[in-house]
C-alpha cells in the first residue's frame, strides 16, 4: 500500500518547498538515545533484573531447578528487544526538518504523519542537553492551537499531557541545531517583521532559556 512517504518531493516534506523557502537543516533522533529517553529501556531493565534476582533467590531457596529464572530471563530480553526495536523503528520512520520559515516533523512507523509548524505558530522552544551530541529541542505552539499528546508521542516532551510540546528529540549537536532555528526565526521576523524575543542561553541537565522567544506575529 502507497503512503504519503512515497510520494515526497523531497525526503521529509510532504510538497515541494514554496518560493523563496529553504531547508536549513534535516535530521533524525538517534535510536539508542529515543530508547532510553522515551522508550525508557533502562527503568525497564532495572525493574526486570530486581525481579528476577528475587525469583534466582526464591527458587534457590526452595531448592527449585532454574528453568523457571531461564525462562523469566528469556522474557526480559524480548521485552528490552521489543522496546528497543521500537525506538529503532520510529528514529529510521522520523525526519525532523527546519526550513527558513517553518520546522516540519514527519513521523508515525504504521501511519506516517507530517506536522509543519510555521514560526508564526510557535510561541517559544526549549533545548534541554544530554551531552555535546545528544539533546531535545522542545517547541511550543502558540495558544489557541493544539496538538494532542497521542498524536506527537514519542516526538513529544515528556510529563506535558495537557499543553503537548512537539520536540525534536535525540538529536545529535542539539546545541548547533537551537542556534540554527534561531537564526532562522530571526530572520523570518526581519523579513515579515515580527516581534521575536531571541534567548541564547545552555546548560547540560536541564531544560533551558529559548533559542526561539514569543512571537507576536500570527497570533
Amino acid at each position: 500500500m502507497d503512503t504519503e512517504i512515497d510520494y515526497e518531493p523531497i525526503p521529509g516534506l510532504p510538497d515541494g518547498l514554496p518560493e523563496g523557502e529553504r531547508v536549513l537543516w534535516q535530521g533524525k533522533p538517534s535510536w539508542k538515545s529515543l530508547a532510553v529517553e522515551a522508550f525508557h529501556v533502562r527503568w525497564v531493565a532495572g525493574y526486570l533484573a530486581v525481579f528476577l534476582g528475587a525469583r534466582l533467590v526464591v527458587s534457590l531457596r526452595a531448592g527449585q531447578g532454574l528453568a523457571e529464572v531461564v525462562g523469566a530471563a528469556l522474557l526480559t530480553a524480548l521485552c528490552l528487544g521489543v522496546l528497543a526495536g521500537m525506538a529503532w523503528l520510529n528514529a529510521r520512520a522520523t525526519t525532523y526538518t527546519i526550513t527558513s520559515r517553518r520546522v516540519v516533523l514527519r513521523i508515525g512507523v504504521a501511519i506516517p504523519t507530517t506536522w509543519n509548524l510555521p514560526f508564526k505558530r510557535l510561541a517559544s522552544a526549549d533545548l534541554s542537553l544530554r551531552s555535546a551530541d545528544d539533546g531535545d529541542i522542545m517547541l511550543r505552539v502558540a495558544e489557541p492551537d493544539r496538538i494532542a499528546w497521542l498524536h506527537l508521542w514519542p516526538h513529544v516532551a515528556p510529563f506535558q499531557f495537557a499543553r503537548a510540546r512537539p520536540t525534536l528529540r535525540a538529536i545529535s549537536a542539539p546545541q548547533q541545531v537551537s542556534s540554527l532555528l534561531a537564526e532562522a526565526v530571526a530572520s523570518w521576523a526581519r523579513s515579515e517583521q515580527a516581534v521575536v524575543r531571541v534567548v541564547q542561553n545552555s546548560r547540560e541537565d536541564e531544560a533551558v532559556s529559548p533559542p526561539l522567544g514569543a512571537t507576536e506575529a500570527g497570533r
